[in-house]
């Protein structure tokens, strides 16, 4: 039997062959919106679905880059197979939309992102499906707020921008026990230091912009799952048109080929950069999962095999105080998103989640003066020069 190969060997090979035309060694890009046929016979077959291959890039399986992206991703997540998606939202859309139907009842974590919480609460709604936000990091809270209707848990670990993070091995147990379905968000975490499929849970999401692209040029999502899960999306990806452009699902495979090297480095920065600020005399708190002083540090611990890029922190003299030092900063980046192998740096209340109220986000726990950091893969010292100049050149109140 063949050995499993390492999780950075699957990184740069997993899904791949050269090409059966040409040899090609890189994936190609079909960069073709639709695909001959031998015959009307064989058309007619695959429009069918009695016949496997490819009809028109914007139905399933879309295009033979695509295909190759699945492959990859679903080996590192320890899936089966996934489906590729315009973006991380359009994925977990089509979760939603091909999982839910008028009088389910769907639970969330409360803190996820804005445009997540804007979908769930705004417009799954309007549809009849019942949705609640929990802090599920509290297992008797969730335990309390499942209902014989549930039919999804939504997980978002660690969550944006708290950082929070909840047990999906328990969580995902309680599902079970319901026939409800769990969802994981592993945005933050990426395959390489979480995989919640192995610690229980159903359905992976990703946006495949943050991490998984790694480079700030791209939009794209993805879902991993068993085989029948993902077939079941097949009328929502075929008649919503969310499809992910092969230019992007070649881009995503090419950012997959480092995603190991670069986790590794946004994590070790991302640890120095919370224990610098940790100590600095103008900040009031860190959330970061690998520090012990986080709440749920040692349910990261037993879950993720590393703690991620992102780190939220509050300065002291809030709100203003927050936006004098994302002004006055010159290495890191005033962006939004994430994942990028340069340092973000942004402001959720004002930015990713003012679509969300403003005494539902305090009851989340996302603060006036909560600044986010996306930690990139320059070197540590010249990310902590620039937010320490930047903190101590900003005026107080």
């Amino acid at each position: 039997m063949k050995k499993e190969m390492k999780f950075g060997t699957q990184c740069v090979h997993a899904g791949e062959k050269p090409d059966p035309l040409y040899g090609a060694h890189t994936t190609p890009i079909y960069q073709t919106s639709t695909f001959v046929f031998d015959s009307a016979e064989q058309g007619a077959a695959r429009f069918a679905g009695k016949e496997e291959g490819y009809t028109y890039m914007r139905m399933v399986p879309n295009t033979p880059t695509h295909a190759v992206l699945v492959e990859k991703i679903a080996a590192l997540e320890g899936g089966e197979t996934g489906q590729t998606f315009s973006s991380g939202m359009a994925a977990i859309t089509a979760v939603a939309l091909s999982q839910l139907e008028k009088g389910d009842h769907l639970l969330s974590t409360d803190v996820v992102y804005g445009s997540t919480y804007g979908l769930f609460s705004s417009i799954l709604t309007k549809f009849g499906i019942e949705v609640s936000f929990v802090d599920t990091s509290d297992l008797e809270k969730v335990k309390d707020n499942l209902r014989k209707n549930t039919k999804m848990v939504f997980l978002e670990t660690p969550a944006n921008p708290t950082m929070t993070v909840c047990d999906i091995a328990e969580i995902s147990k309680m599902a079970v026990k319901i026939g409800a379905l769990s969802v994981v968000d592993n945005t933050f975490a990426t395959p390489r230091f979480q995989r919640p499929l192995k610690l229980g849970g159903d359905v992976v999401v990703h946006s495949c912009t943050k991490y998984i692209g790694g480079h700030a040029d791209l939009l794209g999502g993805v879902v991993v799952g068993r085989k029948e899960f993902v077939k079941s999306m097949t009328p929502i990806v075929n008649n919503t048109g969310a499809t992910m452009g092969p230019h992007e699902a070649w881009l995503c495979i090419r950012g997959l080929k480092t995603l190991h090297l670069r986790m590794e480095k946004h994590a070790s920065n991302a640890m120095k950069v919370a224990e610098f600020l940790e100590a600095h005399p103008e900040i009031e708190w860190v959330r970061y999962p690998g520090l012990p002083s986080h709440p749920q540090h040692e349910i990261a611990k037993k879950q993720m095999s590393g703690f991620g890029g992102m780190i939220s922190f509050g300065i002291k003299g809030g709100i203003e105080a927050g936006r004098e030092l994302m002004n006055r900063v010159e290495l890191c980046a005033l962006a939004v998103s994430l994942g990028s192998v340069d340092t973000l740096i942004q402001h959720p209340t004002s930015m990713t989640h003012a679509n969300i109220l403003r005494e539902v986000r305090t009851k989340m726990g996302i603060t006036d003066d909560l600044v986010r950091l996306s930690v990139g893969i320059e070197e540590p010292e010249d990310i902590i020069a620039d937010l320490d100049q930047a903190l101590r050149t900003a005026p107080r109140s």
